[in-house]
């Protein structure tokens, strides 16, 4: 087994309404193995597609390089629309060296109940992946049981939606958006409003479909 450590703590403006959360970014992250079009931060694999589908939404014209530049650019947007990132898994052992959540052991999870209530002004959980074993909404659901805190279902369409409720009051809405990485291809190319479109525009492609759907949400 090897050990990974999430590389960047929680990134979380003071006044942020929503938190992307995710679990681990590819091992070379951790390792500072880092790969051309790589950039050092958050969801900053040139092989994921969270930054380009923001690029597009947002046009904000990214860079993507492994530079400060390419970083403050992230950094910039995120605080420009109070939008933070906290992902769940604090580490992890894996036997091969794979970007896989399946292949995630001995997970060691980040509080997320405590950067909730550290952040008054949250309101929605934006996760970047569903309830597959080790995904980001597997483990929320785990936190909140422990708690005897509900998840309650409200869509149960692409994306799934669901509310809980904190300090009586205050409730948080958690969006399961399509993952963005190439392994939830597959399940894009079964959904049915996929399907429809891509009846009406074979053009249309699985990054459209996502940019449709984080446009929504983001």
């Amino acid at each position: 087994m090897i050990f990974f450590k999430h590389p960047y703590q929680p990134f979380i403006p003071n006044q942020a309404t929503k938190l992307i959360v995710g679990t681990l970014p590819p091992p070379r992250f951790s390792i500072g193995n880092l790969k051309k079009g790589d950039v050092n931060f958050c969801y900053g694999s040139i092989d994921g597609q969270l930054w380009k589908i923001l690029d597009t939404i947002f046009n904000l014209n990214l860079k993507f390089e492994t530079t400060d530049f390419a970083i403050k650019q992230r950094k910039n947007f995120l605080l420009k629309n109070n939008i933070g990132i906290c992902d769940i898994v604090e580490s992890c052992e894996r036997e091969k060296i794979d970007a896989s959540d399946l292949g995630m052991f001995a997970i060691t999870l980040r509080d997320m109940l405590y950067f909730i209530k550290k952040h008054p002004s949250v309101h929605t959980l934006l996760l970047t992946g569903g309830n597959s074993k080790n995904g980001p909404e597997y483990h929320l659901r785990r936190q909140l049981k422990e708690q005897n805190i509900s998840l309650t279902p409200i869509s149960l369409e692409t994306p799934r939606i669901h509310e809980f409720s904190i300090q009586n009051t205050r409730i948080i809405k958690v969006v399961s958006l399509t993952a963005p990485s190439g392994a939830a291809n597959r399940a894009i190319g079964s959904n049915p409003q996929y399907k429809h479109i891509k009846q009406q525009n074979p053009k249309f492609n699985t990054f459209d479909f996502r940019v449709l759907q984080y446009k929504k949400y983001f």
